[in-house]
């Protein structure tokens, strides 16, 4: 018999959530079993020993699997086994990827496959609160370089109390319901759906959520001392300062001349900035094409690698230091939004809902009863009568390809829209309601595009909403080293990558003390919250007054 390594949280409810190494998938550089009642996750996590050539990111697989053996029942259709992931898997595949993903260090490239596996389960307890916790632990006992260990939570409000991982008898009965993802320090993913609360109560759910989960970090750095975990070495990158620095001094001002420029066009930006690298790099080739004590090509990547930091501080630098963004805008001036209903005569309704280069054409459909989308998912059976598709065809920013199926940012996207969406559906609204939303420009959220452009073409079908709801993405830049920050409303696809934080609201535009919100969060600071809240309002407001 393998005698394992185990180590129990106790939740303040009495529950226990056992976290167990050693006696399953051996092989994988790290695995455990995460048990909480009868529910149990296996989690593997398998990272190659070296970094494929020229890659400068960190190529991270994250799967999540359910397998209907768990819950002793068998797949559906004709050949009874399971195959692609269903919707509900990717998703939780999604929150804990964007909660693992940032805690690589910045210089490890190492293809690293993340597996998690629901091997036991009920029709009560809910295994996607464990997944991150499971993934965490994975990594925590392996060799793995990782910063810090993380865990996820659901939290809901039920009878005005706060409750951990509730079962599903039990989240039926709540107002609020909240996923938050977060190392012992910092809060690193928050999403979820609510009912109308106030900024202190969605505060007081997120602090809520941290405290228990500087307990599951405790308990995985406990683990790993236990078993004595040594983190590999790794050189995955080759640096050349002095290039570095060459290339800085070089390109800088010229990268801060075309961000003064304030380009609205992204198209014309992007060939703008690109231009002054490929100018650069022509320029470099011929001054050293005899030059035999260098590499020439590892110093081309180089350089293009180093461009695009200039690049980032110099646009970071024009928005601290003069509150002026790449297209010309303050950091509170959202671009200007135009839309229409009644555009596709075929559909039941429809609408455009643009926003500066991110443009939904939308278009509602009413069934019957025979419409119904039935759910026989492994620990939920059931009908789903709202449904909202998302499609983000390659054309949209301007990639000569075609689609090849549905990916998982369709499905992670189109689901932000349908949380924001599904409880304004009036009560006993008796069609079943399919909103698709294809989005034919994108250069900002089109997630919350598609919000917008929802509202228009339900209400465009006559569907009478208790009230609209409309969408934005918000971004937060900090200096390091000084306290100063620039808090963005309406970003643009250009800048995600490179704000501290992302924030995307959906809120209704009357009762605004009390708004409803869909969040997706990726790093947390407290301070921030309600200036961000606040600016959103104004933003609701004017979109719906007109």
């Amino acid at each position: 018999m393998v005698n394992a390594t185990i180590k129990t949280i106790e939740l303040a409810d009495g529950r226990t959530i056992t976290i167990e190494t050693g006696k399953l998938a051996k092989q994988a550089d790290g695995a455990v079993v995460v048990r909480m009642g009868e529910t149990m996750l296996l989690a593997t996590v398998v990272s190659a020993k070296e970094a494929q050539d020229n890659v400068d990111f960190m190529p991270l697989a994250v799967d999540y699997r359910e397998k209907f053996s768990a819950a002793g029942r068998f797949p559906g259709g004709f050949l009874k086994r399971e195959s692609r992931p269903s919707d509900e898997e990717i998703l939780i595949a999604r929150l804990v990827d964007r909660a693992l993903r940032p805690l690589f260090p910045e210089d490890y490239h190492a293809e690293t496959a993340m597996m998690i596996s629901l091997i036991s389960a009920n029709q009560e307890e809910m295994p996607d609160a464990l997944a991150g916790l499971a993934a965490s632990a994975a990594i925590a006992v392996s060799d793995v370089p990782f910063e810090t260990p993380i865990s996820e939570v659901r939290v809901a409000r039920i009878n005005g109390e706060f409750v951990i991982n509730p079962n599903r008898t039990e989240l039926a009965k709540a107002d609020m319901e909240i996923m938050v993802g977060a190392s012992f320090d910092n809060i690193m993913m928050v999403e979820g759906e609510m009912n109308e609360v106030s900024e202190d109560v969605m505060l007081a759910a997120i602090k809520f959520a941290h405290e228990e989960i500087k307990k599951h970090c405790k308990a995985q750095e406990e683990l790993a001392a236990a078993l004595g975990v040594v983190k590999r070495e790794y050189c995955h990158e080759v640096n050349d300062e002095d290039l570095r620095a060459k290339v800085k001094a070089d390109l800088y001002k010229k990268c801060y001349a075309v961000t003064e420029q304030q380009i609205t066009n992204k198209l014309e930006r992007l060939a703008s900035f690109q231009n002054v690298r490929d100018v650069y790099i022509e320029e470099y080739k011929a001054a050293n094409a005899e030059n035999t004590e260098i590499n020439l090509d590892l110093h081309i990547m180089l350089i293009k690698k180093y461009y695009h930091d200039v690049e980032k501080e110099a646009m970071r630098r024009m928005i601290l230091d003069k509150g002026i963004r790449l297209d010309g805008r303050t950091t509170s001036q959202i671009r200007p939004i135009w839309g229409e209903i009644d555009y596709l005569p075929g559909s039941h309704g429809s609408s455009i809902f643009t926003r500066g280069e991110t443009q939904s054409l939308t278009s509602v459909t009413l069934g019957t009863k025979m419409d119904i989308k039935k759910i026989d998912a492994v620990t939920f059976q059931g009908t789903e009568k709202f449904l909202l598709h998302y499609n983000f065809p390659p054309f949209s920013v301007g990639d000569p390809k075609t689609p090849r199926g549905t990916g998982r940012r369709e499905i992670g996207h189109g689901n932000l829209a349908h949380r924001a969406l599904k409880k304004m559906i009036p009560d006993g609204f008796p069609y079943i309601l399919r909103v698709v939303s294809d989005i034919l420009e994108s250069n900002g959220s089109s997630s919350m595009a598609t919000v917008c452009a929802g509202t228009m073409g339900m209400m465009d079908a006559g569907v009478k909403m208790k009230k609209p709801v409309s969408g934005i993405a918000m971004g937060l830049i900090t200096d390091k080293g000084s306290d100063k920050f620039a808090v963005l409303s309406d970003i643009l696809a250009m800048k995600i990558t490179w704000v501290t934080w992302t924030l995307k609201l959906q809120e209704l535009p009357m009762e605004l003390r009390q708004p409803r919100w869909i969040l997706k969060l990726t790093v947390y600071h407290t301070k921030f919250w309600h200036k961000h809240f606040n600016r959103q309002k104004k933003v609701v407001c004017t979109f719906w007054a007109k």
